[in-house]
């Protein structure tokens, strides 16, 4: 085991990945000279050279659209969109393009390329820097949709989705690039946890709590404070957005018998919507209270100053784990959301 970052994790799984197979590429803004915007890409360029860690233009969709006529020629392109917010001028090459080309062609073309995407909020960025797209990718079929949380993860799975033959959407919260921990960089692949499969990140008995991404070190965080007040909980990182491991949520739900989910991006049709409609699905005669949703709120991405008062805190994941125990809460109803969501909501905004 080393001791390492994120960053330093997922440069890592970059490397072996470029080591281990020659059809492999890199691709992206700045990734090549300048070692991408937040280094995770540093050095690779002097190591296996500019015809495999392609500096490109500006311009997300080509970016993309390149990769897809290299996926088609047999090449295992990774592709950088540098910033969460950037990746929507390439949302018609992956939606119509990248997810669909292996139906289309009747399972006879392969789209075994990976799209990193440095995501979410927390480093006091501006606009477009800190968005959280995930459930536009969910939403849509044949894409592998995957969050880490932790830097064993960030370098196992990242090999993993450059090896697997579907298209893989790679989210990295980008305010744990910095998070040190342990890695083992002498894993195979064969011998590392499926890519699609939870973590139970800390067990518990009393509150299932499901998370994602950075969310899950916040959720761990709330699962101390609550131990001090007598309450239990089980945290699970999903790790994989799409598909979803039920059979472990569901697992965990049975045996408490209540669940928290918690996310960055907005709760209206989130991932943390269809999370619990389907753990409701599965688990209705189990459970003693309904579930709650601790998510972003439904507005544009605020500035800087006003982060802290839009990303999901242990307060908040606090607040709902007191309500599914059927506790009175210290946030009475969250009535800022209650306006936003609102018919006259964008009478407010304006």
């Amino acid at each position: 085991m080393t001791q390492m970052t994120m960053g330093t994790a997922l440069g890592h799984g970059l490397r072996r990945a470029l080591t281990d197979d020659d059809r492999v590429i890199v691709m992206g803004e700045d990734i090549g000279r300048l070692g991408g915007v937040f280094r995770i890409t540093d050095g690779l360029l002097a190591e296996f050279g500019s015809g495999r860690v392609i500096d490109t233009p500006l311009a997300e969709s080509g970016i993309v659209g390149t990769a897809v006529g290299l996926a088609y020629r047999g090449f295992r392109p990774v592709v950088e969109i540098q910033f969460d917010g950037f990746v929507y001028p390439a949302f018609d090459q992956i939606v119509c393009q990248v997810a669909k080309l292996h139906y289309r062609t009747q399972g006879r073309v392969r789209m075994p390329l990976t799209i990193r995407i440095p995501w979410a909020g927390g480093v006091g960025a501006a606009e477009h820097h800190s968005e959280s797209p995930e459930a536009y990718f969910v939403h849509t079929a044949g894409l592998r949709v995957i969050a880490v949380s932790q830097p064993q993860d960030a370098y196992m799975m990242l090999r993993q989705a450059i090896a697997c033959d579907d298209p893989v959407v790679f989210f990295e919260p980008k305010r744990l690039y910095h998070r040190k921990g342990d890695v083992d960089l002498d894993v195979d692949l064969a011998d590392a946890p499926p890519m699609g499969l939870a973590r139970v990140a800390r067990r518990g008995e009393d509150v299932t709590v499901l998370a994602y991404g950075a969310q899950v070190q916040t959720a761990l965080d709330a699962a101390v404070a609550a131990e001090e007040e007598g309450v239990s909980l089980e945290v699970i990182d999903l790790r994989s957005l799409s598909p979803v491991d039920y059979r472990t949520v569901a697992a965990s739900v049975r045996r408490t018998g209540r669940v928290v989910v918690t996310h960055e991006a907005g709760g209206e049709a989130g991932v943390g919507s269809e999370v619990v409609t389907s753990v409701v699905e599965r688990c209705f005669a189990y459970l003693e209270a309904p579930p709650e949703r601790v998510t972003g709120h439904d507005i544009p991405y605020p500035p800087a100053k006003l982060e802290k008062h839009h990303v999901p805190d242990l307060d908040r994941i606090l607040d709902a784990v007191d309500r599914v125990l059927g506790q009175p809460a210290s946030d009475p109803g969250f009535e800022g959301d209650a306006m936003l969501s609102s018919p006259h909501a964008g009478e407010v905004i304006r």
